[in-house]
């Protein structure tokens, strides 16, 4: 049962003082302690009752809560026998732990709330706890070892009437049972899960998305257990862009405990089948080291060719020819507040550019087996084979046509399209991912340039404003390259001093003058063109041209004040 049937049961005298978006709990049952530390007596999922007895001071209410809410109950009702009002302090140390927390009113006894909880929860659970027994052993046998995550799944349709989805943190479809989750789902339930992945709630949660509507979804969390999982105290950062989730299309928040129970048992067979894959990815992750480490050293080419021969076999399988290379660049930074220790990103951003750089359409985990990922610090480095990539009539992930094998490669906007969205979620509110990629080169003596143009195009990327940002060797050939790194107070002055008298006349007058200027510089100087693209007779151009000039002191005629213009424009 959840706990918001117990707020909605009148009988029980329940007045809920905090945690309203935490409703949706499961409870497991109920216990009555004045302990002040109950916690050997909890397993989780307990709506916790108690007079208060326990409190001495307010300062005994934050370690109170604590302890309850590392145990994982549900919920504490606090009785209003004793003291009257619930202490306010109890109420801020519940909402700094996210614990729902109800106010008993003095009428009702503990014993009314006791045995309406068991009386629910034993109800719920006579009817499932065999079948569910039964199944349990039956998935635990027929695990992922026997045939990947796909066999659980496919149990979980056949026994209990489920349709589930694996999905990586950026919304790619790893495995499925059946059809495969509509256009423009999967992404926006990976963002569902990492937003609430990053306020701390547990799993499973609920979600819903626009682009399907009236279908209620549960997401659960697929932890990473392998040798590289984070501890569990370890900040949530650290692994929140990494891990898996499974998609339940249904609504887990009022199932009995034993079903949850088997759900969180599937979850952790196909993390064993993950780490079983993360194993694989050791040794090109291991080769893809030691060539950018000869690259970034400045080895001899032919000491690089020669490495990358070796590694050509478990990098590039099944092609005869030596490929061209282009190089990623990715860092995931987080902001550190005082006190707090820093988020080690190395391997978390590893993970998440290895996700990144698998065609979003590309369903399971094994179409990543030709990407090598290496990390230094907190900046990740992958090593493209460009014949690794598939052009096609609408591949969204090229720069080139179909066919054209000269200047094939990954283009840096295209690369993010597809998972800016749920990334965002996950970064949101103190979390960036810039990236940045290199040209393509023909030859080993071509990669350490890759590299260091592909380390420049993140510094570009990081300069600007978003969560998830890229940029490509193309804008580095450009004014692009120079703005970002424009101090902000001489970017300020530059432009204020252009644009500032412009703006002032265009609030007092509404002539549109800024506008006039864009449209102007964009069609080139060309009157003809600029007073057809903006609905103008000539004339009308010609005047508003002259007041710009007037107000700025400037001549549009001139190459070089039209260039100002420009880079003002582009800077504000």
């Amino acid at each position: 049962m959840r706990l918001r049937a117990l707020l909605e049961t009148d009988a029980l005298g329940l007045r809920l003082l905090g945690g309203d978006d935490e409703l949706d709990r499961t409870v497991r049952g109920v216990m009555t302690t004045d302990l002040r530390d109950p916690s050997r007596y909890l397993s989780g999922g307990e709506l916790v009752l108690t007079g208060l007895a326990w409190r001495h001071s307010a300062d005994d209410s934050e370690p109170f809560v604590r302890i309850l809410a590392s145990a994982g109950v549900a919920g504490l009702a606090a009785g209003e026998a004793e003291l009257g009002d619930v202490p306010e302090d109890l109420v801020k140390a519940c909402v700094q732990h996210r614990l729902p927390l109800f106010a008993v009113n003095e009428d009702v006894a503990f014993a009314t709330i006791t045995e309406h909880v068991v009386r629910q929860v034993s109800g719920e659970r006579a009817g499932d706890l065999a079948a569910v027994v039964d199944r349990h052993r039956r998935l635990m046998t027929s695990g992922p070892a026997g045939g990947g995550p796909e066999v659980v799944l496919d149990l979980l349709g056949s026994d209990l009437d489920l349709r589930a989805w694996v999905l990586s943190p950026t919304g790619r479809q790893i495995a499925g049972a059946g059809e495969p989750l509509p256009d423009g789902v999967s992404a926006a339930l990976a963002a569902e899960h990492l937003a609430a992945s990053r306020t701390g709630r547990r799993g499973p949660h609920r979600a819903t998305v626009e682009a399907a509507p009236g279908v209620t979804y549960s997401l659960f969390p697929i932890r990473n257990t392998g040798r590289g999982a984070a501890p569990a105290s370890r900040d949530v950062r650290e692994t929140v862009l990494s891990d898996w989730l499974l998609a339940v299309e249904a609504d887990a928040s009022d199932w009995p405990a034993a079903r949850l129970d088997l759900l969180q048992g599937v979850t952790q067979l196909i993390a064993v089948e993950r780490d079983r894959r993360e194993a694989a990815r050791t040794v090109r992750r291991r080769l893809a080291q030691e060539v950018l480490e000869l690259v970034s050293a400045g080895a001899p080419p032919s000491e690089i060719a020669a490495r990358l021969r070796v590694a050509a076999p478990v990098l590039v399988p099944g092609l005869g020819t030596a490929p061209h290379w282009q190089v990623v660049v990715a860092r995931v930074e987080w902001e550190q507040e005082g006190g707090t220790a820093p988020v080690e990103a190395g391997p978390v951003t590893q993970s998440l550019l290895e996700e990144i750089l698998v065609d979003p359409a590309a369903a399971g985990s094994e179409s990543a087996d030709r990407i090598a990922v290496a990390h230094t610090g907190d900046e990740a480095i992958a090593l493209v084979p460009l014949p690794a990539v598939t052009v096609t009539a609408d591949a969204d992930l090229l720069d080139s046509p179909p066919g054209d094998t000269a200047d094939t490669g990954l283009h840096a906007d295209a690369l993010l399209a597809a998972v800016r969205g749920p990334l965002s979620a996950g970064l949101d509110g103190d979390g960036r991912l810039t990236v940045g990629v290199s040209a393509a080169v023909h030859s080993a003596e071509g990669l350490r340039g890759a590299l260091e143009e592909a380390r420049h195009a993140r510094r570009v990327a990081a300069a600007r404003p978003g969560r998830v940002c890229a940029a490509g060797h193309h804008e580095l050939a450009s004014h692009v390259l120079l703005l970002p790194f424009v101090p902000d107070d001489v970017r300020r002055a530059f432009t204020a001093r252009l644009l500032d008298p412009l703006r002032d006349y265009d609030r007092r007058h509404r002539a549109e003058l800024i506008p006039t200027l864009e449209a102007f510089l964009d069609c080139d100087g060309s009157w003809t063109r600029c007073a057809t693209r903006l609905h103008l007779h000539v004339n009308t151009l010609r005047y508003r041209v002259g007041r710009i000039e007037q107000l700025t002191g400037r001549d549009l005629s001139r190459l070089e004040d039209k260039l100002d213009f420009f880079l003002a424009l582009r800077m504000s």
